[in-house]
């Protein structure tokens, strides 16, 4: 299909555009405009991967045209095996979120014309193959969450958003950094991926090891890596919920997708050099981030410093670069944990929804009059902490046996990154759904609706399909990472 990929990205914003147009009484219609506008880029997403050729690592669905001729600028976008099942998570997690957001009474036709501006950014990023058009995409995802969180946010929402826009502006600017550093290193001057990767031995060894810190510390921050976290916890906390899965299960992959898709195959050099501090300050976020949910009595803050753990395994992963393991493990975790984390953000809002409360110790014995709910909770909780059968063992598996020829000390440490995830998760499920009843809630919580229910099922299907079949998203994956490894090595 023609322009398949420009579609994807900008209908969402034209839905965006028409919602403004709508008054601010006609709620349902809003919802109704802002739900269409999201089905139709996963319908176009399922039909990308129908046309996809998997078994070449070739950039498809590409589109070129001249855009800035005095600066070589081009709108260049285009798909691979890396791109193509973010973009497939970013159009699903997008229309889940809408559906979750049906609760949100607050200016509505604002709140659902920013989400539709914040997919059009996330799809942007995924497609996108010139500098110039990737970082207008990477800052116009700035603008909508800042809004979302600072106006629909908790108690906390300015500071939050505040914090949350100065931490991204803070590596972007890194990033832009970087990009002018490339871009005036080569000649002709280019700001094409494909161009700066064919490029990318050429460069300089010390210009390598400047423009990856650069590009790092931008992508660190967005991953969240330790030390570079600590926005993470207040964004997510006082985040609306579905706007927590969104951060959760796409913005989070923007950091690693930086990572695979610019500085490892344009830094060869800078890569190779700093594979031990990568797989270093990964174990150090697996083990810090569990440790700290350890602590945790709001769920909410657990889900999220979870988060940082479980990206620790894809800086792992890709750290072992000679591995097609460790990477595709790491693609199998970003993907994995956009179904599971976001599905527990979601899961934490149900409940919230019904008590005002995400207290862990304020609950007990769940299971007995809420055994949807509690089913539904557990069996993602299971998938979080790496049960065989589910996505997250699978990518936590294939993490560990791609990093540990390179990472041998380093992957044992990381290892205990489960067993601590196991004991925080199991913790939590026994305060909650077991024991006895808290009086407190009689008749106050009713189990999950249709509405809630329709909203994980899909993440959950995909979940145990993934972990039962892994081949299912391996396969658009294998060939693109084999030339990834490749082109790192050279």
């Amino acid at each position: 299909m023609s322009g398949l990929l420009s579609w994807m990205i900008f209908i969402p914003l034209i839905g965006g555009v028409v919602i403004l147009f709508f008054k601010q009484e006609q709620k349902s219609a809003i919802r109704a405009a802002a739900t269409v506008t999201t089905i139709i880029p996963l319908i176009l997403s399922l039909m990308m991967l129908w046309e996809y050729d998997p078994s070449t690592p070739a950039m498809q669905f590409v589109e070129h045209a001249s855009w800035i001729p005095a600066l070589n600028v081009f709108y260049h976008v285009g798909a691979d095996g890396i791109s193509v099942p973010m973009l497939f998570l970013t159009a699903l997690l997008s229309m889940i979120s809408i559906v979750a957001s049906f609760g949100i009474e607050k200016r509505v036709k604002e709140y659902f014309a920013f989400f539709l501006l914040l997919e059009t950014g996330m799809m942007g990023v995924f497609a996108a193959l010139d500098f110039f058009l990737f970082y207008v995409f990477w800052e116009v995802m700035l603008v909508p969450m800042y809004f979302l969180i600072g106006v629909w946010g908790g108690p906390r929402k300015e500071y939050a958003a505040i914090k949350f826009f100065l931490y991204t502006l803070f590596g972007s600017i890194f990033m832009l950094v970087g990009i002018l550093l490339l871009y005036f290193n080569t000649e002709p001057h280019t700001l094409s991926f494909l161009e700066l990767i064919e490029h990318g031995p050429a460069f300089d060894h010390n210009l390598q090891l400047l423009v990856f810190v650069f590009f790092f510390i931008a992508f660190a921050i967005k991953i969240p890596a330790w030390p570079f976290h600590t926005w993470l916890p207040d964004a997510h906390v006082e985040a609306p919920t579905a706007v927590s899965v969104i951060l959760a299960g796409v913005l989070l992959k923007m950091g690693t997708y930086g990572l695979l898709r610019i500085s490892f195959p344009m830094l060869p050099y800078g890569t190779n050099y700093f594979i031990w501090p990568m797989a270093a300050i990964g174990v150090i976020g697996i083990i810090y981030g569990a440790l700290v949910c350890m602590a945790q009595k709001d769920l909410k803050k657990l889900v999220a410093y979870s988060s940082v753990s479980h990206m620790g395994y894809c800086l792992l992963g890709m750290a072992a670069v000679t591995s097609v393991a460790g990477i595709q493990g790491c693609m199998f975790q970003m993907f994995a944990h956009g179904l599971i984390t976001g599905a527990l953000f979601i899961l934490v809002g149900v409940i919230y929804d019904r008590a005002h409360t995400r207290e862990i110790a304020a609950f007990g014995g769940l299971w007995l009059k809420l055994p949807v709910y509690s089913g539904v909770m557990i069996l993602f909780v299971m998938g979080s902490l790496g049960l065989p059968g589910l996505a997250g063992f699978v990518s936590e598996f294939m993490v560990f046996i791609g990093s540990f020829p390179t990472f041998t000390w380093l992957t044992g440490i990381a290892v205990l990154g489960v067993l601590l995830t196991a004991g925080y998760f199991l913790r939590m499920v026994q305060k909650m759904f077991l024991g006895e009843f808290n009086t407190k809630w009689e008749g106050k919580l009713p189990d999950m609706n249709f509405r809630e229910i329709f909203t994980v099922v899909p993440l959950a299907i995909l979940m145990i399909a993934i972990g039962c079949y892994p081949k299912i998203l391996s396969m658009w994956m294998q060939p693109t990472i084999q030339d990834l490894v490749r082109l790192i090595a050279r």
